[in-house]
C-alpha cells in the first residue's frame, strides 16, 4: 500500500472539471421544454427560505442523514450535533449558520443572490457583480465567470437560475472540510475525517473528494488505494437534490431552481474523464512501476506522469472553456453547442435514480478516460503534454491563447472527443433534472 501513497499528492490541481459550467448549461437546457417553458420566477434570499419552511428543511436533512447512512458506500455519518433542529426564536445568521453545518458546506459559502450571465447573450440591464460577493475563492487570471445583481424580488427566468447556479460548487462550498486542513470546522468537527486524497494543505484541492469518483478502479486499485474510494459527490446531488424538490413543492420556485443547478454540478463534474479515474492515460502496472523505481530512488518517471495527468486535464479543460466561450460571444454554434443540446442523446440512458452517478455517468467517463486521453496528446502542442518538466497550471494565464494559436494538426480529433464528452455532460443533466422534477409530484417526497 506504501507504493500507492504517493497518489495523495496528485489530485490538488484537480479539483475543477470543466471550468466555467454556466455556458454550458445554457445551451444543455435553452431548449428543454420543462426548463424553456417554465415560468419566471422570483429571486429569494436564503433566509426567507430557511425561516419559512425550517421544520421541512429539519424533516429532510434528517432523511437524507439517514438514507446516506444506510446506501452511500463510504458515507461519513454526519456528527449528531450538526442536526438542523427548527428553533423559530434564533436570528436568521444564526439560522443560515446551523443550515450550512448540517449540510457540511463551508461556513464561508455565500450563496448570496446573483446571475452569471449568458456570455451568448449578455445582460446590460443589470450591474456587474463583484466575485467577492459570489464567491470565497478568488477568481483566476484567466477566469471567464461574470457576474451581475439580482435583487429580491426580480423576475428571473429558471434558465438564468439553473445555469447560473451549476458552476455555484467551485465557489468554495466545499473547502477545508476535513480534520486535516487548515482552518477546518471544529467544536464539533465536520465528521468527514482526514482528506481521503490530495494534498490537505492545499485549500483549492481539499474540495477534489466532492466532485470526483474514482468508483470503477478495479479491486487492486482499490486495495492498494483505499481512500481513492471515499468521495462525497453522491451525498452532494442527493443533499442539493432534495433541497430542490422541498423548495419547489413548498412554492420557493427560486430555490428550487437554484438547488437543482447545485445538484447538476457534482453530475456533470463526473463526465469529465480526469474526475472519475485517478490517471486516465496510464495502467495500473505503468503506475505500479513508476512507484517502484521510485521507492528505488528513482522518482523522475513517478512525478513526471503526476504533471502530465494535472497538464492534459488543464489543457482539455482551457480548450473546451476557450471553445465555448469564443462561439457564445459571437453567437455561433458549432459542434461543441451542437452536441450539448443533443436531447436524442437523453433515453440512450436509463431513467434517474440514486445510482445514476455512480454507475451511469461515473461508469461512462472512466471508459472513455483512454481515448479522451490519446486525443489531447494528438490534439494539443506537445509541449503541454508530453513534457513532464512542463507545468502547464503554472502558467495557465499566459498559455490560453498559445494553447489556441499552436493546436496540432489533430484538433479536429480532439474537438469531436470533447464534442462526445458535452454530449454526455448535456444528456446527463437533463436526466438529473428530469428526475428531481418528477419528484415534486411524487406522493413519496410529499
Amino acid at each position: 500500500m506504501r507504493h500507492f501513497l504517493f497518489l495523495l499528492a496528485w489530485l490538488p490541481t484537480f479539483a475543477q472539471a470543466w471550468g466555467n459550467h454556466s455556458p454550458m448549461c445554457y445551451r444543455a437546457f435553452e431548449r428543454m421544454p420543462e426548463v424553456a417553458s417554465a415560468a419566471a420566477v422570483k429571486a429569494e434570499l436564503l433566509v426567507d427560505f430557511l425561516r419559512d419552511q425550517e421544520a421541512a428543511i429539519a424533516r429532510t436533512l434528517d432523511a437524507q442523514e439517514a438514507w446516506a447512512r444506510e446506501h452511500l458506500k463510504g458515507h461519513a455519518p454526519r456528527p449528531d450535533a450538526l442536526r438542523f433542529v427548527a428553533d423559530a426564536r434564533r436570528s436568521d445568521a444564526d439560522r443560515r449558520a446551523a443550515f450550512l453545518r448540517a449540510l457540511r458546506l463551508s461556513p464561508h459559502s455565500k450563496l448570496a443572490l446573483y446571475l452569471q450571465v449568458d456570455p451568448r447573450d449578455p445582460d446590460a440591464s443589470r450591474p456587474p457583480l463583484d466575485v467577492v460577493q459570489v464567491s470565497a475563492v478568488p477568481n483566476s487570471k484567466g477566469a471567464t465567470q461574470r457576474f451581475v445583481t439580482l435583487q429580491p424580488g426580480d423576475a428571473v427566468t429558471p434558465l438564468a437560475v439553473l445555469a447560473s447556479a451549476c458552476d455555484e460548487p467551485d465557489y468554495g462550498h466545499d473547502l477545508n472540510l476535513f480534520d486535516d486542513n487548515p482552518g477546518a470546522p471544529s467544536n464539533p468537527s465536520y465528521g468527514f475525517g482526514k482528506q481521503p486524497f490530495g494534498n490537505p494543505a492545499v485549500a483549492i484541492g481539499s474540495q477534489a473528494p466532492f466532485h470526483m469518483g474514482f468508483f470503477h478502479q478495479g479491486a487492486i486499485f482499490n486495495t492498494l488505494a483505499p481512500s481513492f474510494a471515499r468521495t462525497f459527490t453522491e451525498l452532494r446531488v442527493q443533499q442539493y437534490g432534495g433541497l430542490a424538490v422541498l423548495a419547489w413543492q413548498t412554492g420557493h420556485a427560486y430555490w428550487g431552481w437554484r438547488f437543482a443547478g447545485l445538484a447538476l454540478h457534482h453530475v456533470e463534474d463526473l463526465t469529465q474523464p480526469y474526475h472519475a479515474s485517478a490517471a486516465p492515460g496510464a495502467t495500473l502496472g505503468h503506475m505500479m512501476w513508476v512507484n517502484l523505481k521510485a521507492q528505488l530512488g528513482a522518482p523522475a518517471d513517478r512525478q513526471g506522469l503526476v504533471v502530465l495527468q494535472s497538464n492534459r486535464h488543464f489543457v482539455l479543460e482551457q480548450f473546451q472553456t476557450r471553445w465555448i466561450i469564443d462561439a457564445a460571444r459571437k453567437r455561433q454554434d458549432g459542434p461543441l453547442e451542437t452536441a450539448l443540446r443533443d436531447a436524442a442523446r437523453d433515453a440512450r440512458y436509463p431513467p434517474w435514480s440514486p445510482a445514476y452517478v455512480r454507475d451511469v455517468v461515473a461508469a461512462e467517463a472512466f471508459a472513455a478516460g483512454p481515448a479522451t486521453d490519446a486525443a489531447v496528446v494528438i490534439g494539443a502542442p506537445a509541449k503541454f503534454v508530453t513534457d513532464p518538466n512542463f507545468d502547464f497550471a503554472a502558467n495557465e494565464s499566459q498559455l490560453g491563447p498559445a494553447l489556441a494559436r499552436d493546436m496540432q494538426g489533430q484538433r479536429d480529433s480532439l474537438q469531436a472527443r470533447i464534442a462526445e464528452l458535452l454530449g454526455h455532460f448535456g444528456a446527463h443533466s437533463r436526466n438529473v433534472l428530469r428526475g428531481l422534477l418528477k419528484q415534486v409530484d411524487s406522493p413519496a417526497t410529499r
